[in-house]
């Protein structure tokens, strides 16, 4: 999405990959941080059912660099995300916020 919008706003194609790039990380960041809150998070923090992925035996991030290790690679993804707009000159500001409360949210 953040690719489409930098297309129609018509960017330079350094600033098109930025967004692209920024995308794929922060996603990235983004599932990283919901597994660890689905392990670690209760139901009422949540507002869903913690525990759900184990309960499932599903594969998650946690689950192959526990805790700590899967925080760690969700603050490595925002930091990429950020810094892949720094590199090619797009203000990060909004977009650096969000890159970092997705890391931090609680629920």
């Amino acid at each position: 999405a953040s690719e489409w919008a930098s297309i129609t706003a018509r960017a330079p194609a350094p600033q098109r990959n930025a967004m692209r790039e920024f995308g794929q990380e922060v996603g990235l960041a983004f599932q990283v941080a919901d597994d660890v809150l689905d392990a670690t998070g209760t139901s009422e923090e949540l507002g869903k059912t913690a525990g759900k992925d184990a309960a499932v035996a599903k594969s998650t991030y946690v689950q192959l660099l526990g805790v700590e290790g899967a925080r760690a690679a969700a603050a490595r993804h925002a930091d990429a995300a950020v810094n892949s707009l720094e590199r090619s000159g797009v203000p990060t500001g909004t977009l650096a916020a969000l890159a970092r409360y997705i890391v931090t949210r609680r629920h």
